[in-house]
């Protein structure tokens, strides 16, 4: 599995849907596309959500991240993450 951060901005349509609705979907698709949400967050800063999902493959998040901003008016950036630990595996062996 890909762990990946989801980082959500709001556009000013995408605010007057804001509703648990609407996030049971979000969970739904990418539920669809075989991956699985590990958390969510409202934030503050650079971006309004944070989501933490695990996905079969990159491309599977790749297509994720595009569904979601088509379902929800929300552009998302997504960043593909490792835990530390399995970094510094990686990073021992250069």
């Amino acid at each position: 599995m890909t762990r990946c951060l989801m980082m959500g901005k709001y556009s000013q349509e995408s605010i007057t849907d804001i509703s648990p609705n609407r996030t049971e979907k979000s969970v739904n698709l990418i539920k669809d596309l075989g991956g699985k949400v590990i958390s969510m967050y409202a934030i503050l800063g650079g971006f309004d959500l944070l989501f933490i999902v695990d996905f079969p493959k990159l491309e599977t998040a790749m297509k994720a991240s595009l569904a979601l901003t088509l379902l929800t008016g929300i552009s998302f950036t997504t960043y593909p993450a490792v835990s530390v630990e399995e970094f510094d595996k990686l990073a021992s062996k250069l």
